[in-house]
């Protein structure tokens, strides 16, 4: 690995930027090039081009526009519904890192939390203010950064080594925003398999939750896991988190990622720099923040797994056989995900457990402005509130 690190790409670890973000918030580990070098894939073509397998969707990017006034209310909505859940469920996070690691981190071995690019983002942010407030009964020396993990091409190991190459002696935690099937958690399972064998000089700073049936524990941290799959979770439910509503205007005004091949360097971004009047990252953490500063509940433990229980695969697998699905990329569970589908993908139809639910309006909401088929399935989708089914552009490869 490390001859990559003589790329003429690589910067020194200090010299990344923070998207839109505070630089003690976090440090991004992408190459930002400029918007103008990508090519500006729209929806329809770029869903053929990855069904049909010519193109990866990491090839390529649709490049968002600012939100929509409804799009916009909507978040606002969900940031009033939502504030003091995600501040709650930060704080637990955050004591219950510090109940673990208190012992072995110091200002000389922090924590480092490794964001998973983007909608780790956030999460990640309000985590890093958490673990820094001196006032909270869970201050823990603290790093954050955030890299790239892109869906069959794994996690940017050249920005993962560029962290260890800093911090020899730190424990590393992945944070993400929330799980849907579980997919990233197995795409970050496969590329920390290099670091697994025990004689690994990075062993330890990744696998330090220790093995169970000579699998170590990938230490993946979400707000939400429906899926069933992380190490530490505020809750399993699938809940309206505001940072899921929106895209770049809530994670730093950065795209989403795309491939490097590891000896060009990091993955690469786009920063949206003609969007800066619709940011809401700093006001979203800020929000948070305070609130998770007043609260006057004392935070809760929570329980930590040592192994994934995929507490969804059969839901996922039954829905593909119901639906004639043969590539389970085409189903986005969750109401983050199915809504992100709406905005991104082109999709042929959602299902709700149930039709009324308030953190399913936005959803309902699009569905009824682009005319897309609503099915309501009921309990048999718990603990999902929705999932998107993608169009089929061509034969599943």
């Amino acid at each position: 690995m490390n001859n990559h690190m003589t790329s003429p790409n690589i910067q020194k670890i200090h010299e990344y930027g923070s998207g839109s973000y505070l630089a003690s918030d976090v440090t991004v580990l992408l190459d930002i090039v400029n918007k103008d070098a990508i090519a500006d894939v729209p929806v329809g073509q770029k869903e053929a081009l990855i069904q049909s397998g010519q193109r990866h969707y990491s090839d390529m990017l649709t490049l968002e526009d600012a939100p929509t006034a409804m799009h916009e209310q909507l978040y606002v909505q969900a940031l009033e519904q939502g504030t003091n859940r995600t501040a709650t469920d930060t704080a637990n996070l955050a004591y219950t890192l510090h109940q673990i690691f208190h012992q072995q981190v110091d200002d000389k071995r922090p924590l480092i939390l490794v964001s998973l690019v983007r909608a780790g983002l956030p999460i990640g942010v309000l985590l890093q203010r958490a673990l820094a407030d001196a006032d909270s009964s869970y201050a823990l020396p603290s790093v954050h950064y955030g890299i790239s993990i892109i869906r069959d091409r794994g996690l940017d190991l050249v920005a993962l080594q560029l962290i260890l190459n800093a911090y020899p002696d730190s424990p590393l935690i992945f944070v993400d925003g929330w799980t849907g099937k579980g997919a990233i958690y197995q795409e970050l399972a496969r590329s920390l398999d290099a670091f697994s064998n025990p004689t690994h000089p990075n062993f330890t700073n990744i696998f330090h939750q220790g093995t169970l049936d000579n699998t170590a524990v990938i230490p993946l941290l979400t707000l939400a896991d429906p899926a069933g799959v992380a190490w530490l979770a505020a809750s399993e439910e699938d809940w309206l988190i505001p940072s899921g509503l929106l895209n770049s205007t809530v994670s730093g005004l950065i795209s989403r990622s795309l491939y490097t091949e590891p000896q060009s360097g990091l993955h690469r971004s786009v920063f949206y720099d003609n969007l800066v009047e619709a940011d809401h990252s700093l006001a979203f953490v800020n929000h948070i923040d305070t609130t998770r500063r007043a609260l006057s509940t004392p935070p809760q433990y929570l329980a930590t797994f040592k192994q994934p229980r995929y507490q969804t695969a059969d839901l996922i697998n039954k829905l593909a056989d119901d639906y004639k699905i043969t590539n389970h990329n085409r189903i986005k569970p969750t109401i983050a995900e199915a809504t992100r589908a709406i905005l991104r993908r082109d999709p042929e139809c959602i299902l709700l457990a149930t039709a009324e639910h308030p953190d399913t309006i936005l959803l309902r909401h699009l569905c009824g402005e682009r005319d897309i088929n609503v099915t309501v399935l009921g309990a048999k989708i718990l603990p999902y509130q929705a999932i998107t089914l993608i169009k089929q552009r061509t034969t599943d490869s």
